[in-house]
């Protein structure tokens, strides 16, 4: 389906960031932004929209760094689910429901999965060999072990995935593997030990014409998909471990184990769906509209890493359900990579080579817009991007603050000065003028067009591009000299200018709430909020005209610019590791 299709609401993920640590900006740019850039819009459109995320509060992270820090894993996950959810919401991205996999509803969703796709015949156990601590008497999945990427030859990769190339591998393929452990310094060996396997395979058929009915989706989410669906292989779903939902089977082997992270995590969507239905509506069956209704869109916003889990496994296991409705689409985003002003070169940023930002670090230092901004602006849609500083201040000063707040403010000033504070009238147009006022409607329906299509760096362009053209237009009418000759003339310059204002209030909201908040008040307009339920259609308000007589609130600078030496302190800071 395409979004022309009969859809009557839209129900929109982000990836659940594990709570063992805090989130950065590269999480923001891959998953966050562009989703709550989304679902901004389609609430200012009144359509039916629901934005659902969380925590991811099972798998080994958690309990590594439980073990690390000397703290229960319980401690861990309450500690980062609070300060990531603040951070989240200090930074605009609204969620519906932020909620937890460690709920006891959870608990419930996810083995109903498991037990209808075991029921079904699509999970079955096998012996495997793992990587086996005799030293610390325990099993060592994914992070416990170390060793080198069987593929790139890495010195410090994980033992089922590689960070610094992306490649998965079977554990026992890790080379010179060591356990990591605190306090533990042997060499593990390979000990066998059953566990249970989702059989990928048997979906094959289904998944490759998912994929194919999907030709609109970007080329790194239908390519790594396609990857995946022509060599499928059964995926262990079960890790040696006490942490995590415990496997619904009576089975004497199954206690000591725990469903796998990655199997429980994009049910997470579905837990955190029921658990609004509770607490908002009062009714433990609203999830459903959302989930099994076939009018019903559902989009995810992931990262290019996330892409097998969520447009092939995730797929396959509500196809063993009864009657989920699959992912419309995918908006897969690319790495947000740092730019090393040491070196010269942008790197890949992580919290452990301690070069990448920490979104609760920028706030202290910016609004929440000018991070929104500048993550949208160089947002990794077909290939990685990086955080350059001097990139950042060059583009946040020269395309918002000089491009519309330059606009904006020059424009709500003089027609304050020398209209009293109220939209002045305008008896006549000219051909500039009219050329104007229908740049309006033409631009808010590209930034549209460009939203649709999850191209969200060509909205934020179309979006300047409409206070371009409004200042080359105030420029060519010179109203600052008009108004002592002809101050009927500098009124309809003005009138024109103050009908781009509102509009362009309109058009950043899913950008730059803060900034569109302020604005809204000082122009004395409503912005529809919108929400699950719909509203008034508050996107194509922006085109209707503010009537001349409208009175006008004070103007604000709305995006104060950066002072380049301010950057420069921040930028060696973050040379220095101190950013997260």
């Amino acid at each position: 389906m395409t979004d022309s299709a009969p859809f009557e609401r839209t129900l929109v993920t982000s990836a659940l960031p594990y709570a063992n640590g805090h989130i950065h900006l590269g999480h923001i740019a891959g998953a966050y932004l562009p989703a709550d850039i989304y679902v901004r819009y389609k609430r200012l459109k009144g359509e039916k929209v629901l934005y659902v995320g969380g925590s991811d509060e099972y798998g080994v992270p958690i309990t590594l760094t439980a073990l690390k820090e000397g703290v229960s894993p319980r401690e861990v996950i309450d500690r980062y689910h609070a300060a990531n959810a603040d951070a989240f919401r200090r930074l605009g991205i609204s969620y519906d429901i932020y909620g937890r996999t460690s709920w006891d509803l959870h608990v419930d969703t996810t083995q109903a999965f498991f037990r209808k796709l075991h029921d079904g015949g699509y999970v079955h156990a096998e012996e495997m060999e793992l990587w086996y601590s005799e030293q610390s008497d325990r099993y060592l999945p994914d992070r416990y072990v170390k060793g080198t990427c069987p593929k790139c030859g890495y010195t410090d990769a994980n033992g089922d995935e590689c960070e610094s190339c992306g490649a998965q591998y079977a554990p026992q393929a890790l080379v010179e593997p060591r356990a990591n452990i605190p306090g533990d310094d042997s060499r593990p060996i390979l000990r066998k030990s059953r566990h249970w396997f989702l059989d990928l395979p048997r979906f094959a058929d289904r998944l490759r014409a998912y994929l194919d009915g999907h030709p609109e989706w970007r080329d790194n989410a239908r390519g790594i998909a396609y990857s995946w669906v022509n060599d499928l292989r059964a995926r262990c779903i079960t890790r040696d471990t006490d942490w995590g939902v415990p496997i619904p089977l009576d089975d004497p082997e199954a206690a000591a184990k725990r469903i796998y992270v990655w199997f429980d995590a994009p049910i997470g969507y579905v837990t955190n769906t029921r658990q609004w239905g509770i607490d908002v509506c009062g009714d433990a069956s609203a999830w459903e509209l959302w989930w099994k209704d076939p009018t019903t869109r559902m989009v995810h916003f992931i990262g290019k890493d996330n892409v097998p889990f969520h447009a092939v496994i995730f797929p396959a296991m509500l196809m063993g359900q009864e009657d989920y409705i699959l992912a419309d689409q995918v908006p897969a985003n690319e790495y947000l990579n740092v730019f090393n002003r040491a070196t010269g070169q942008a790197e890949k940023g992580s919290k452990s080579r301690g070069n990448m930002i920490s979104v609760r670090w920028a706030l202290e230092q910016f609004p929440a817009d000018v991070i929104r901004y500048y993550l949208c602006a160089i947002a990794p849609e077909s290939k990685d991007s990086a955080f350059d500083w001097d990139d950042f201040m060059h583009r946040y000063n020269g395309e918002l603050c000089d491009v519309v707040g330059n606009f904006v403010h020059r424009s709500l000033t003089m027609t304050m000065k020398n209209f009293d504070g109220r939209v002045p009238e305008a008896p006549v147009f000219d051909a500039e003028d009219q050329a104007m006022l229908d740049a309006i409607p033409a631009q808010v329906d590209a930034v549209a067009e460009a939203l649709e299509g999850f191209r969200f760096r060509q909205a934020l362009e179309r979006f300047i591009d409409l206070g371009r053209k409004a200042n080359v237009y105030f420029d060519a009418k010179q109203p600052w000299v008009t108004r002592k000759t002809d101050l009927e003339r500098t009124g309809t310059t003005l009138h024109v200018c103050c009908q781009v204002v509102k509009a362009l209030c309109h058009a950043m909201i899913p950008f730059l709430p803060d900034g569109a908040s302020t604005l809204s008040r000082i122009l004395g307009v409503d912005l529809p909020q919108g929400g699950p339920d719909g509203g008034p259609d508050g996107w194509n308000a922006a085109k209707a005209p503010l009537p001349a007589g409208s009175p006008l609130g004070t103007p604000e600078v709305l995006f104060p610019k950066l002072d380049r030496d301010r950057i420069a302190e921040l930028a060696e800071a973050h040379l220095r590791g101190e950013a997260f």
